[in-house]
């Protein structure tokens, strides 16, 4: 049976958790925006949530202390702007009023790199989980399924630490999760087991990745696919026992090759266990505008540059 998360926009997935963690939880759960209501299908949480529901207008660093304020009186926030405001714009309320502080927070990331489509360069958002993965004593997570994004946030809210959560807000390309997602304190789930290479994908790369596995099988190469949904801490456990079963590694990630997925990866097999490995990530570039599936392949995220650069790991 489905999960009644799946197939939904993770917009909405977000907007419906929410409501449904307030209705457990009303004297706890807060809602944070900075006028992206609409944006993020939130603004149905007013007459659901009173009070507990705060717009703030365009100030993402306000908005931070203001959850800092909420949590300093018991409160719990999730907090919402598109990922390049609530990271570059916010990093100082976020470092020092809420990590350096020691306060709980759910900071919610939208539109994480291409799938910023035609808001173009300036909102295209290829750096905030190297931004955040600096913050001592923060979860990183990049979720691919609506299903995933809410146990991510039920997660957020049992832990009450600081956790940011980076997303797209349409539906994704593929379901991974259709019939639910139980990972328990895991941050990586094997999808496809393989033999030959492990692809290690977060966010929207986890359904190219499954499809570069499938491009490979066509040519004899058996590809291990991760969803390594936990960027920070990293699932240590998962990724060494992938990497030593396969021998090569390509990491997957709707960002940066610096400082995101493919850096935590390469630092991990750097000092435990060494291991031939390519990153698929943007390198050295800013966004521009284009739909997703355009951006994908300018930036050589699609399946076909994931199965490329696989063959050429391997020597193909």
């Amino acid at each position: 049976m489905n999960d009644p998360m799946a197939g939904l926009e993770l917009r909405k997935a977000y907007a419906l958790t929410v409501a449904e963690l307030f209705q457990r939880f009303p004297e706890e759960i807060y809602a944070l925006e900075a006028d992206l209501s609409t944006s993020m299908s939130t603004d149905s949480l007013r007459a659901t949530m009173g009070s507990h529901y705060v717009n703030v207008g365009i100030m993402e660093a306000h908005m931070v202390g203001t959850a800092a304020g909420l949590a300093a009186v018991d409160g719990f926030a999730f907090v919402h702007s598109f990922g390049q405001f609530l990271t570059r714009r916010a990093m100082d309320q976020v470092f020092v009023s809420l990590a350096y502080a020691q306060l709980p927070a759910c900071l919610v990331g939208s539109d994480a790199g291409v799938t910023a489509e035609h808001n173009g360069g300036t909102h295209m958002t290829f750096e905030d989980m190297g931004i955040m993965r600096v913050i001592p004593g923060i979860h990183v997570f990049d979720v691919c399924s609506p299903v995933q994004l809410a146990a991510v946030l039920h997660r957020a809210r049992e832990r009450k630490g600081l956790t940011y959560v980076r997303t797209q807000r349409k539906a994704p390309a593929l379901e991974v999760y259709p019939e639910g997602f139980e990972a328990g304190d895991h941050g990586a789930v094997v999808l496809r087991e393989g033999s030959d290479v492990s692809l290690f994908a977060c966010g929207i790369e986890v359904p190219e990745a499954l499809a570069a596995a499938d491009l490979l099988a066509e040519q004899g190469i058996s590809a291990e696919v991760v969803d390594v949904f936990q960027i920070k801490p990293l699932d240590e456990e998962v990724v060494l026992r992938s990497a030593r079963r396969t021998g090569a590694v390509i990491s997957c990630e709707n960002h940066s090759v610096t400082n995101g997925l493919g850096s935590a990866v390469a630092e991990l097999l750097g000092e435990r266990m060494p291991t031939p490995m390519w990153r698929i990530g943007v390198r050295e570039q800013f966004g521009q505008v284009g739909t997703t599936q355009y951006l994908m392949q300018q930036y050589g995220l699609d399946r076909e540059s994931i199965s490329q650069a696989a063959r050429r790991l391997l020597g193909m």
